[in-house]
This record gives C-alpha cells, structure tokens and sequence, in this order.
C-alpha cells in the first residue's frame, strides 16, 4: 500500500512549493479524497497532489536541472508525463482504432505473447506454447497466479472469452478476420489454451501478440460496447487505470501485483494538447516528458545546450507511412487513371525536403523498405505533371478556358480531410493543394478534431480524400486494410477498394507457411497497389522522439524503442516527483 503526496525536484535543498492558490485547491481536493480508505485512498491521493503539481508546473527551479548523470542504477519512483494532440477514443482494445486509445490501452493489458526489441516473439500472459508439427494447432500454457487489477484470478476462461468476443458478429471490431480463421478453440483446463485452423494460417501465432486478453467475469453476457470498461478499465498489465478527464489527461499508476514484478515508474499520465506548437512549448519548458518532433524541431530549434542537457533525441525509421487517401465510393476517384494523374502531379521528394528536412524516404506501398517482403521493382509514379494532365484528358476530363478540368460540366474539385495539430499533415496538404491547382485541380483542406475525425469521418466513409497515416504489423498480411470485405463502418477498408486478385493475394500470403510463396504473393500485391493508386503513397517519415535524460533502460532496437517501457527506470537522485510521507 502507497502512502504518499508528491514533492517536486529541489531548490537549494528544500522543496519548490506549489502557488498558494494551487495549494488552496489541493487542500479541498485532499478532503474531497477523504471518503476513500485503505489503497484507493492513498492512491487517489498521490495522483491528485501529482497532477495538481503539474498543473502548477511544481514552479520554477532557480537552478536548472541536472540530468543524465551517472547512472546508480534502477530505483522505484517518479512518473512518465507523455503528451498528444488526441485524446483516447475507447479503452476496450477491440473496440479501439486509433492510436491515442491502443497505445495507452497497451499499458493496462497483456496478450498472451510479445514481441521482443529484436521482433522475436516470446511470452506473456502465456509462458510458452508449442505449435503442431503440421502447423494448424498452437498450443498455450498460460502464466499461474496472475491477477486481474481488481484481485480476480486471470485463467484460459479469458482467453476464450475474448476469442468468442472477436469472432462474435455483433463485435464493432476491426480486428476480427485473423480469429475467424480458427476452426476451433478451446480451454480444456485453467492454464490451457488451445487453437485449431483448419488451414495454413501464416501468421497464426503473431496474431496473438496482436490480442489483448479481456476480463470475462466483468463483461461475460453484457454488451461490449456499452461497458463502463471503455472508461474504466481492468487489465492485468503492468499499470492499473487510475484517471480520465476528456480531452486533458489519462492517469495511470503502477500495479503493484504485476506478475513480471512491479515497474520502477510509480505511474504514467497522458496529456491531450491542442496542437504541436503548444506541445513543444511544453517540451521546452521541461513540463512534458517525451513527444515526438517534427523534422525542423528536431534539427534546428532543439539545438542548443539547454536542450541537449535536458533530452535525448533518437532517430529511426518505423513501421509506417503517411499516404492521402481516395474514397472509391466517389465517381470521380473510381477511374484508377485518375488517381495514377494525382499521384503523378505531388511531387513527393518536395515535400520530404520541404516538410521533413530530408529526414525521411518516397514511400511506394504498404511496406516498410528493407523488409523481406518489401518490393522496390514497383511503378514509381514519379512526378510528371505533363503526364498527369493526359492521363486526365483520357479518364474524360477537359481542361476549360480557366485552367480547370471539369466533366459534365462539373470543375475537378474535393477536399482533403486531415487531422487537426498535425502541422506535418498540414503542410503536407497545402503542397499537395498547390501542386494539383498548378494541373487544373481545386483543392479545399479541412481539419477536424481527432476524436471526431475518426468516428465520424473516417469510421463512417464520410470523406472525398484523407490524408491520414498507418502503423504498420511486422507481418505482411494487410487484410484488414485491402481486403474488399473489410468496408464496414469502423473497419479498415475505408476507401473501400475491390480488386478481386488484391483479394486473392491476400488470401494465398495468409495460408501458407512457405516464405517464398508469400514473398512472391505480396512483391505481387504492391505492384498492383502501384498500379491502382487506391492510395498516393507519400512518405515514410523518420520517428524523431525526444525523451527526458532522466529516464534510463532506453535500448532503441528494430523494434523501435517503446518495446521495453516497463524497464525504463529514473535514478533516485534525478527524480523529479516522488512520494513522501503525508
């Protein structure tokens, strides 16, 4: 049990004292949390004087900070202050497309394995497992004396239950198609789980890397999508739900019964800021502990002692891409000529070094360069616009005494739809805009709120061209994406692309184990995805973090450098919020 209040970093030796008004109201939120007893009181009481001191930004140090000293080694302690411009949508992971929501959702709970930093799969929830000789039937042993974060006991009853919940039609998920594909599952004991496919399912046993396991004694029989879970969750995971106040911040603290032993980080608090700049401001000032920059933050207004004293910046190329995308259900997007015309007026090398400062790549497809199964024979679609502009006139399209290409009398014009905050995503658009009105294209941009950008738009298809980006899986199997099945409200699909051999390749690479059978059917899925341009690929954006010198057990790997969050520690002498008596 944690007794505690929160003091912040110190001032010649003596603690910086919060605003007096800030301590008037810390007061009545101390009464407020009296009602409480035993652990919940004294944990509702740390993450209150904790987030009272970061609203008071816990003043202003005379001397400034003093971190990436030697290490002394882990020590339990302070917290993680991340930030994004959006706020969670759900936090039930089948439920959940958005980032903002898997991300922090990844925290409260486990699946049955893991990826390593290395991409090698090894247990989590389940300790080990075995896979038939023939390759259909995986076998789980599953972790004894794991607790739910309310005391119940975790069992293979779970499991199934959350297999049942992602095969069950009634489900909103997008998700579901790599579970439909088990013939059968089944617990035939507390600590076993077994699934049978009744063909080769290439990526069978990553797809359950990709499951977070759900609590069946708290939701068995109800309706998912109507759970005070998606509010208040219980996992198993390393942190244990704390707080949510919309569009502000999500409160984490650490689960003390977690079965890989506590995490060195007393908690986690994620903070919704309105846009980048007020973000970085942020950063700068020492309020927030990580975020990632953009390119000319990274490269330029970060270059300075104080900075480099205070953060350390990583770079590496992730698994993903920034694309703008063409709802099919819309006449003129229909004609693959048109898009292929789009694709060739954006000249994508303007905007990586315009928009990123170099630091990042073309993007040609789905795939991250370098892996095995990424073709780099695909159609290019290079910047053309004398091509782009025939290729209009042969998809019907005529130039008018304006400039304007119109047909049936009706001017080429659409808007791009984006996020707001994402200035990358901003400046991205306007040169997309101003290189398609140079053809003959008029081009609106309209930024949303991302909580309503993604339920109400791109959930429901209500969108002409989105530009938007993927995380991709380390698998190749993108059938949630491309797949023509997948077009359903709050699926993937939702430019609804049909191309039935993009259907039958995703088919052929999911069912089979042979390697080479796979790569050959995903070289062949990008150069149809080239072909067709359902997509202008655009770029794969270099992940630039900066995360405070405080924290340590930071190993950047393929993986990228989230994987081992759990390790990440502060020594005891650069914490910054830490408990003391009260």
């Amino acid at each position: 049990m944690v007794h505690g209040g929160l003091a912040c970093a110190t001032q010649a030796g003596k603690p910086v004292l919060p605003p007096r008004e800030t301590y008037r109201k810390m007061k009545n939120l101390i009464k407020i949390s009296s009602s409480y007893s035993g652990k919940v009181r004294s944990s509702w009481l740390f993450f209150i004087l904790a987030l009272a001191f970061l609203a008071a930004g816990c003043g202003s140090p005379a001397k400034e900070p003093d971190y990436g000293g030697p290490d002394t080694g882990p020590a339990y302690g302070d917290l993680f202050i991340d930030a994004s411009i959006g706020d969670a949508s759900t936090l039930i992971p089948p439920l959940a497309s958005d980032a903002p929501s898997l991300s922090i959702a990844s925290l409260i709970y486990n699946a049955l394995i893991k990826y390593d930093g290395d991409l090698n799969l090894r247990g989590d929830l389940a300790e080990s497992w075995e896979v038939s000789p023939d390759g259909l039937t995986i076998t789980f042993h599953l972790r004894r004396g794991v607790k739910w974060h309310d005391g119940a006991p975790f069992t293979a009853k779970d499991v199934l239950f959350t297999y049942r919940v992602m095969v069950d039609p009634k489900t909103p998920t997008a998700y579901s198609g790599d579970y439909l594909q088990v013939k059968k599952a089944e617990a035939p004991d507390d600590y076993t789980f077994r699934v049978t496919y009744p063909q080769p399912f290439a990526p069978a046993l990553g797809s359950w890397a990709s499951l977070n396991i759900l609590p069946s004694h708290l939701l068995e029989g109800q309706d998912i999508t109507k759970s005070p879970l998606a509010r208040r969750p219980i996992g198993t995971g390393p942190y244990k739900f704390q707080e949510w106040k919309a569009g502000e911040k999500i409160a984490l603290t650490y689960n003390p019964d977690y079965f890989e032993g506590r995490v060195y980080l007393n908690g986690y608090v994620y903070l919704i800021k309105p846009d980048q700049a007020t973000m970085f401001l942020e950063l700068k000032a020492g309020n927030i502990d990580r975020m990632g920059l953009e390119p000319l933050q990274y490269t330029r207004q970060t270059a300075y002692p104080k900075f480099a004293r205070m953060y350390n910046k990583y770079r590496y190329i992730p698994f993903s891409y920034i694309y703008l995308g063409y709802n099919q259900r819309d006449p003129r997007f229909k004609d693959r000529r048109v898009r292929q015309a789009l694709t060739l007026a954006i000249n994508k090398k303007e905007i990586i070094d315009g928009v990123l400062l170099g630091l990042g790549q073309e993007a040609y497809g789905p795939y991250k360069p370098g892996a095995w199964f990424y073709n780099p024979d695909v159609p290019k679609f290079s910047y053309n616009p004398d091509r782009a502009k025939a290729l209009l006139n042969e998809a019907g399209w005529r130039q008018g005494a304006d400039g304007v290409f119109a047909k049936n009398g009706k001017p080429f014009e659409f808007t791009i739809l984006t996020n707001q905050g994402n200035t990358l995503r901003q400046r991205t658009g306007e040169i997309i805009q101003r290189r398609l009105q140079e053809i003959g294209i008029r081009v609106k941009i309209r930024t949303v709120e991302w909580a309503t950008f993604i339920n109400e738009f791109i959930n429901k298809s209500q969108f002409e061209a989105v530009l938007l980006g993927w995380n991709t899986g380390l698998d190749p199997d993108q059938y949630d994406i491309w797949s023509s099945t997948k077009t359903k409200p709050g699926e993937l699909n939702f430019i609804h692309y049909n191309n039935p051999e993009v259907d039958k390749l995703l088919e052929e690479g999911r069912h089979t184990f042979d390697k080479e059978k796979r790569r050959q059917a995903y070289f062949r899925l990008q150069e149809i995805l080239a072909e067709d341009q359902p997509y202008t690929f655009l770029f794969v954006p270099d992940a630039l973090p900066a995360i405070s010198k405080r924290f340590r057990g930071i190993k950047p790997a393929a993986a990228g450098i989230d994987y081992n969050f759990t390790k990440w520690y502060v020594p005891k002498g650069e914490q910054k919020y830490t408990l003391s008596p009260y």
